[in-house]
């Protein structure tokens, strides 16, 4: 296991279990707490961390079972995800369930062969890679959990690893949208929540984006309206990218409204 996988998996065990301490006493009527997500409850956020675990970890370890899956994704494309989640929602032991599916995937990415790639929605995914997706859904859906309990959230530099997978899906967000590339790297200096600067690109680059990691890493989440962040894009095509910035795999969603 690579010292990259080692911190990745550390830092994503820590988002979830700090999720998990702040959803582990609720009663049936704080799991059903309305979310800013449209439709999705506490249950339904945590149940998509679970479900989502649970067929990462099927990915990694089943191609036969993956293949299922995937036949399922097709024919419902618009619908499949929502409705998995709701069905797994409804499980009596939704928390263990979820706590399982993390242990088990992170021994299946751990065990998995040097250079290999798993399958997955889109392109294959090294064990570093589906780490970092689920550390950025997890440390997502915890902020809708955190804002729908009332509860404030502190950002911690395992955001970083937001960022980054944000910056290196750019290019993919502008196809998602049908939009031409960039024909130029931007350089991109993030503020983190310990005071360093995170920087990508080169220095001399001509177009810049400036602000918090913290903002930057809500909007390509979308668990923030771009109006309400210190973003600060310099160039045209940076200013661009900002509008349909997105981390996650799968359909652009309608966003947050602007507070």
């Amino acid at each position: 296991m690579t010292d990259v996988l080692t911190q990745v998996l550390a830092d994503l065990a820590a988002e979830g279990d700090r999720l998990e301490q702040l959803v582990a006493g609720l009663d049936e009527g704080g799991w059903r707490t309305p979310t800013p997500a449209p439709g999705w409850d506490v249950a339904t956020q945590v149940a998509h961390l679970a479900w989502t675990d649970e067929v990462a970890l099927t990915a990694a370890t089943d191609k036969e079972a993956w293949d299922a899956v995937v036949l399922e994704a097709i024919a419902d494309p618009e619908g499949y995800v929502d409705s998995q989640a709701y069905a797994v929602a409804r499980d009596a032991d939704l928390l263990g369930r979820w706590r399982r599916a993390r242990a088990d995937l992170r021994a299946a990415l751990v065990a998995m062969p040097a250079g290999e790639k798993m399958p997955w929605f889109g392109p294959p995914m090294s064990p570093t890679s589906m780490a970092t997706a689920r550390l950025m859904e997890t440390w997502a859906h915890s902020l809708d959990v955190h804002e729908a309990l009332g509860t404030p959230v502190e950002d911690t530099d395992r955001i970083r690893h937001v960022a980054h997978l944000g910056v290196r899906t750019r290019n993919f967000a502008h196809q998602l949208h049908g939009l031409e590339l960039p024909a130029e790297e931007f350089r991109i200096d993030l503020v983190a929540p310990s005071g360093e600067v995170w920087s990508w690109g080169p220095e001399d680059a001509a177009q810049t984006l400036t602000g918090s990691a913290g903002d930057f890493c809500r909007l390509v989440t979308q668990r923030v309206n771009r109006a309400d962040t210190d973003l600060v894009a310099h160039g045209a095509d940076v200013d661009r990218w900002l509008d349909v910035a997105q981390a996650f795999a799968g359909q652009p969603g309608e966003g947050r409204a602007p507070r």
